[in-house]
């Protein structure tokens, strides 16, 4: 196989596409990690705070399984095609507008039933949770239901784009989404409400962001497709095939988001902080994910859905696409587990959020941070899938990550829910091996200790991603006949990273007393200038590029 040309030609195309990817998720992620930081800020991870992150998980199942993900493995494939094919212009705006129009009315059903049904799917969801607790959830979604669905219509927009190869607003556009939340917050703090109608003004936000997210693409959608039409034509070919896969691609995120279903469920069976915990980690852990996975295998998949009939081509990809996840997710696992006690008390300490909720967050961090490589290369391997018209593999394959997850989830999290952090300390409050939750009194506390319980149910998430890249990596190989390109993963950026992580975490040990906004940005500054020297010098391309990418101007004038 020559690989001389094509990795060349490939690299070289996909370089800025997944430069302006990047750049509108760093918007994108930034502004959310700016969201939470304020509602930390707010309102610390207690009562309120869990029931705003409960309350945001369960219309958010509705954006996952309709949006984003789903259009990816059929939408984009089908109409990446088309749009390419002058002769083809209006049938592209037809197939575009009645994908618009059937996502828009199962949409609105599936949120007007959300709404009237919100306490009922609530309690389905979170059987256990405590009464006070409960009661505001249920206020919230129903807020939150209708701008979910907003959302899940702005991802059919970010299909359209994409497809054009449009790349920039429509992985920039969440920033009106969060702004909008951060906005509502502070007024709400400004008028000097409690902490229940805080979370209720930023569930308005919720609403209101995600119908500016969806508004402010639709301009650039209509200057994209001229030809678009949104009209119901069932009968078109091209929209037979995005739903023979579609259908596939929907169960397949169902089953994913079975495991958030799962999660949510077994959350409501932990002491109070669990929501909150679970997802603040989950912010910092996503965002190497969200701004270098994403990034990465985003631009890809139009090219690869064109060139999917070329392995030549699709193994180019595969191996410089490799490199690069490879490159930025082995520095972050080593960084999340060795400093990210002053990163997140960096990023979160203020106001209600407390030094012992800095500990508490970086145990459960340090725990999915454990699969972080292997959630990285899964979604490659996954849009390698996709981009052949394979959607039922990776849905069954996810559906076994779920299983694990959830069983190896269940027996940790009550064990470690009998350890609680005290004074900065981890103390043992309660007997163990045990597979029953703590009484409703005690799970229900708004105070100290807190316990431990989400760490339990991360455990279990990083076990459950690793059997997913497993499979998912024989089953690229196997029916694609590609090489998997690991050990050379391996031989760049292994020990770089271990070297970089004993740096941070002495820096990090040494300068525990000092400020966060000092002791974090000197661990990750020095850490990460040794990783990538390290990088350089085992003959890391990746690393190479990337000090050429950082500087700016002469990379767009090379492009």
């Amino acid at each position: 196989m020559n690989d001389t040309d094509p990795t060349d030609e490939t690299t070289d195309n996909s370089g800025k596409p997944a430069l302006m990817v990047g750049l509108g998720i760093l918007l994108s992620r930034l502004s959310g990690l700016i969201r939470e930081l304020v509602l930390a800020a707010f309102l610390g991870t207690r009562v309120a705070a869990d029931a705003f992150k409960a309350a945001l998980q369960i219309p958010g199942l509705l954006q996952n399984i309709l949006g984003e993900g789903t259009l990816s493995a059929s939408f984009i494939p089908v109409y990446s095609r088309l749009a390419d094919d002058e002769s083809k212009r209006e049938e592209s705006g037809l197939v575009a507008g009645t994908i618009a129009a059937i996502l828009g009315l199962f949409t609105t059903v599936i949120v007007f039933i959300g709404i009237v049904a919100a306490r009922p799917i609530t309690k389905a969801l979170l059987p256990v949770l405590a009464d006070e607790t409960f009661e505001l959830t249920v206020d919230l979604v129903r807020i939150m239901w209708a701008g979910l669905g907003f959302i899940v219509l702005s991802s059919w927009c970010l299909g359209v784009l994409n497809a054009h190869r449009k790349f920039f607003l429509s992985f920039a556009a969440p920033v009106v989404w969060n702004a909008a939340q951060v906005a509502f917050a502070v007024i709400a703090w400004a008028k000097d409400w409690d902490d229940a109608r805080i979370a209720k003004a930023a569930a308005w936000g919720v609403l209101v962001g995600g119908l500016l997210q969806l508004l402010i693409q639709l301009p650039l959608v209509r200057k994209a497709v001229p030809a678009l039409k949104v009209r119901f034509n069932w009968g078109l070919t091209p929209v037979k095939e995005i739903f023979s896969k579609f259908i596939p691609a929907l169960l397949g995120r169902g089953v994913v988001q079975l495991s958030a279903f799962f999660d949510l469920i077994l959350a409501g069976f932990l002491a109070t902080g669990a929501f909150a915990a679970l997802s603040m980690a989950q912010i910092v852990y996503l965002l190497p994910i969200g701004l270098f996975v994403m990034s990465i295998i985003s631009a890809d998949l139009p090219e690869l859905s064109r060139d999917y009939k070329n392995t030549s081509r699709l193994q180019s990809r595969l191996d410089a696409s490799s490199e690069r996840i490879a490159f930025y997710l082995f520095f972050s696992t080593a960084a999340f587990i060795t400093m990210g006690k002053p990163l997140v008390a960096m990023l979160f300490e203020r106001g209600e959020f407390t030094s012992e909720d800095t500990l508490y967050i970086w145990l459960v961090l340090s725990a999915y941070s454990l699969g972080l490589c292997a959630s990285g290369f899964s979604r490659l391997y996954q849009n390698i899938c996709y981009s052949t018209g394979d959607v039922k593999g990776p849905a069954k394959l996810a559906g076994i990550r779920v299983l694990i997850s959830g069983s190896f989830g269940f027996l940790l999290m009550f064990q470690f829910d009998r350890f609680a952090i005290d004074n900065d300390h981890l103390v043992k409050l309660g007997s163990i091996p045990s597979l029953v939750p703590l009484s409703e009194l005690v799970r229900s506390l708004d105070a100290s200790p807190q316990r431990l319980g989400a760490v339990g149910l991360a455990l279990g998430s990083a076990f459950g991603a690793w059997i997913e890249y497993y499979l998912l990596r024989k089953r690229v190989k196997s029916q694609l006949n590609l090489r998997m390109s690991q050990s050379r993963n391996l031989r760049h950026f292994t020990i770089p990273a271990i070297t970089a992580g004993v740096i941070a975490a002495a820096i990090a040990y040494w300068m525990n007393n000092s400020t966060p906004y000092l002791s974090a940005p000197l661990a990750l500054g020095l850490s990460g200038g040794v990783y990538l020297c390290g990088a350089i010098i085992l003959g890391s391309e990746t690393a190479r590029q990337f000090i050429q990418a950082l500087r700016l101007p002469s990379y767009f004038r090379n492009r």
